[in-house]
C-alpha cells in the first residue's frame, strides 16, 4: 500500500478521463514510450487491465519495473505497479467500473477487459 493517498480530484479527473498514457521506467531510470490504455477508479484507487493479456509489452515490462508514469485527466504522477489477486474482492468494483465507464463501446470491446479472464491482468496504480 502506498504511504500516499490519491486525492479525490485525482481520482476525479483520471477516472473521467477516457485513456490514460502509462509507461514503465527502464532498469537506467529512462522513462519508456508512454502507452494508451483504459482505467477506473474503483475500491479507492486507479486500476488498469491489460486488454491483450499477461503477454501484452507494456504489462509485462510494468510488472518487471514495477514503478512508472501516468498521465490522464491532466493529472501526471510517478507510481508503483501493484498486481491485484484474481480473488481479491475488488475484482468486482473493478469490473462494475469498466462497465459504467466503457459499455458505450460495445460488448466485444469492453468484454476484453472484464470478467473472470481479466482479473490476472489487473494492476492497482499507488502513488510512488
Amino acid at each position: 500500500m502506498s504511504t500516499t493517498e490519491w486525492t479525490s480530484d485525482e481520482l476525479r479527473r483520471i477516472g473521467g478521463a477516457t485513456e490514460l498514457q502509462i509507461a514503465s521506467y527502464r532498469p537506467d531510470g529512462t522513462l519508456r514510450p508512454y502507452v494508451t490504455i483504459w482505467a477506473v477508479a474503483a475500491a479507492g484507487g486507479i486500476e488498469v487491465r491489460s486488454a491483450h493479456g499477461a503477454d501484452n509489452p507494456w504489462f509485462r515490462r510494468a510488472l518487471v519495473s514495477g514503478r512508472g508514469r501516468i498521465q490522464a485527466g491532466g493529472v501526471e504522477r510517478d507510481v508503483t505497479f501493484a498486481r491485484l489477486d484474481a480473488g481479491d474482492a475488488a475484482q468486482a468494483d473493478v469490473d462494475a467500473a469498466y462497465h459504467a465507464k466503457y459499455d458505450r463501446y460495445g460488448p466485444a470491446i469492453v468484454g476484453a477487459v472484464t470478467g473472470e479472464h481479466a482479473t490476472h491482468v489487473t494492476l492497482r496504480l499507488d502513488l510512488a
